[in-house]
């Protein structure tokens, strides 16, 4: 891969205020993150007006201190990248204004990066080459399986039809009474109980079929503590409730993960995606690539969550092939990537 001047990465999608700065083939000189989820926990859930106020206040002093830790002075940057779709509009026009005020004052490129590519690509931050792979990104907004040929070249294979499986976690996790964000409180007590005392249902399993629904477990899940509210509040019980709602959910991915890998006739798969830090889905993968004979690409901890390391990677490769964005482009709270 050519070197580029480090370029400067701004991620707002959500509630999460990420700053990185980053020099090709993808070394990281800096990686900065201002979480609201304390901010947040007091609703149940991302509140677009309270993250983007939020972000208002943290994203200057943040891209401040990322540039000091890398020792980069904004003089050496040569472009400047901004997560613009999808996402929440309130939050995604924080970060994109910022970036582009940013690059206009230096008179350096802009680019507009599509949230799901710095996902589909973080597992393989640093590498030069990315493989042909079936791409799994599970957070807690999207759930999509997609083939990866290269950068920058992405089919859509299946695709959620309602709620993402990171937003099943936590919305079952509120039903249980458990704390915001709901999803790693689901996977912790998960390991302590017996995913096979309650049976929740799997949506769309009809052969071939390679998109998903989770609302269906998470209106199971509600009916059935409606009829056995105590299960919810004994220690053993609730652990068991867990694992449960987590193996109907991990299995329902690792399955259309099988039927996608073998339809595409494909040896490698990739995970990414604040779901991707779920213990019980990175275990079933590791063993079905075992199994399988597959090879399995996980991103770092600190990469599976919303990020702007990974925005950074992902938009190295547009840069590099001299593609920039126009300083009048709108942000995009709907965009997709990829087709069908």
């Amino acid at each position: 891969m050519p070197s580029l001047a480090p370029i400067l990465a701004i991620e707002s999608s959500c509630d999460e205020t990420a700053v990185a700065v980053l020099r090709s083939p993808g070394i990281i000189l800096s990686s900065l993150i201002a979480s609201q989820a304390e901010e947040h926990a007091r609703f149940g859930g991302v509140v677009p007006e309270v993250a983007s106020r939020n972000h208002l206040l943290a994203v200057d002093p943040l891209a401040r201190r990322a540039l000091e830790e890398a020792g980069v002075s904004p003089a050496e940057l040569g472009a400047i990248v901004a997560t613009s779709g999808p996402g929440l509009a309130p939050a995604l026009l924080v970060g994109a204004s910022y970036a582009k005020g940013f690059a206009l004052g230096l008179g350096i490129p802009y680019l507009a990066l599509n949230h799901l590519e710095g996902h589909l690509l973080s597992p393989f931050l640093g590498s030069e080459e990315i493989p042909d792979h079936l791409a799994l990104l599970v957070s807690g907004g999207h759930t999509q399986l997609t083939r990866v040929r290269c950068a920058g070249d992405y089919t859509v294979l299946g695709r959620t039809l309602d709620d993402a499986a990171g937003e099943a976690f936590d919305k079952t996790a509120k039903l249980l009474g458990l704390p915001y964000p709901g999803g790693i409180v689901i996977d912790r007590l998960a390991e302590q109980g017996n995913p096979d005392r309650h049976e929740f249902p799997k949506a769309l399993m009809e052969k071939g079929n390679l998109d998903f629904s989770f609302s269906g477990l998470k209106t199971s899940v509600r009916y059935f503590l409606e009829k056995n509210p105590s299960l919810a509040k004994e220690p053993g019980d609730l652990a068991d409730l867990c694992a449960s709602i987590r193996k109907a959910i991990v299995g329902v991915l690792l399955e259309k993960t099988v039927r996608a890998m073998e339809l595409s006739e494909l040896y490698e798969v990739a995970v990414s995606g604040g779901v991707a830090a779920n213990s019980a889905l990175r275990r079933g993968l590791q063993d079905l690539c075992t199994s399988k004979g597959w090879k399995l690409h996980l991103p770092a901890p600190e990469l599976a969550t919303d990020n702007a390391a990974m925005i950074a990677f992902a938009a190295l490769h547009h840069l590099l092939a001299g593609e920039q964005s126009s300083l009048n482009v709108e942000i995009s709270p709907q965009w997709q990537v990829g087709n069908r």
